[in-house]
């Protein structure tokens, strides 16, 4: 029980440091007009957020690492191989986001970096990620334990780090459209992974792993404290893209590629229903939704942005604990 004695010290420790941290870090960034511009696509129901400060990821990314060394330093985490992975996409993919932040607050636009910029370095990392996962004694195979699948990818493996850090990256941005949503989802994702995380015995530093979600789970929901409608900050390509990312690395590590599918539902769904909307348009010459990622489209339905929030919550708790039934039951 250890183990989740250190899960609860590291969520709580989490949770106080990142609402101090962001009771001063809101006002830096008013004073620094680090403004979010919002898009004309969604000015119809959002023109009143415009100038509401960004960068609000910092609020549990900082507190996320400032928790760990403070683990560290009394001797309750220790830093693992798989920790250090974990560590490598959760900052590296912060530092883009807050690059892309960065641009969009000087031109007080939202263009950000391009496509093929974010995607030079988002390849670049998946490298990383795969040369140090192999290098530490890590295999090349998914697998599907339920179904007897197991599928030795090689060198394509790479390939399908990319994808899912990528998809799972971006999925989490365009779910970052109303006030709590992306940072609630992310939290119950977070911490369904965390409890699944316990049981994957055979993981070099399982319980690194483990600590490390909760901890986050924590600093998440201290930062929802700003967040929540209405948002006093947003989490911005900082937080979404980190997040994300994080998962996907994590799912990877625990070999639950399968779950951050379940887990992540709510996410999946939002970019799939931008991917229908584009091919529809540009193929059929029609929409399939009022207007997408799909929250925009309940929203173009009359529905209060608060309830679409709930809803989407609510759909995420319950997958979340599904895949927890399947991810250690099962």
């Amino acid at each position: 029980m250890l183990i989740l004695a250190k899960s609860i010290l590291g969520l709580m420790l989490g949770f106080f440091i990142a609402v101090i941290f962001g009771f001063f870090l809101i006002p830096v960034l008013r004073k620094l007009k680090c403004k979010q511009s919002i898009s004309a696509f969604t000015a119809f129901r959002h023109a009143s957020k415009n100038g509401t400060p960004t960068l609000g990821g910092l609020i549990f990314i900082v507190p996320t690492l400032v928790t760990m060394l403070f683990l560290y330093l009394r001797g309750s985490l220790e830093i693992t191989h798989s920790l250090l992975i974990i560590i490598f996409v959760f900052i590296s993919y912060a530092l883009l986001g807050f690059v892309d932040d960065y641009l969009k607050i000087k031109e007080k636009n939202n263009a950000g970096l391009s496509i093929p910029q974010k995607l030079l370095v988002q390849v670049l990392i998946a490298l990383v990620f795969f040369y140090i996962y192999m290098k530490g004694g890590g295999d090349a195979n998914v697998t599907i334990t339920s179904l007897g699948i197991n599928i030795d990818m090689g060198w394509f493996y790479g390939l399908f780090i990319l994808f899912l850090l990528v998809g799972s990256s971006n999925a989490v941005n365009l779910t970052d459209g109303l006030d709590g949503l992306a940072g609630g989802l992310s939290l119950v994702a977070f911490l369904s992974f965390g409890i699944i995380t316990w049981g994957t015995t055979w993981v070099e530093g399982y319980q690194e792993i483990a600590i490390f979600c909760f901890i986050l789970v924590g600093a998440i929901l201290g930062f929802l404290v700003y967040n929540t409608h209405p948002a006093k900050i947003f989490m911005g390509d900082t937080g979404s893209l980190s997040l994300g990312a994080t998962l996907a690395a994590i799912a990877i590590l625990t070999k639950h590629e399968l779950s951050l599918a379940v887990i992540g539902g709510v996410f999946v769904m939002e970019a799939l229903s931008s991917i229908i909307q584009l091919i529809a348009i540009k193929k059929f010459h029609t929409k399939v939704f009022l207007m997408t990622p799909i929250h925009h489209h309940f929203e173009k339905l009359g529905w209060e942005e608060t309830d679409i929030v709930k809803l989407f919550l609510i759909i995420g708790f319950m997958l979340g604990m599904i895949a927890i039934y399947y991810g250690v039951w099962m």
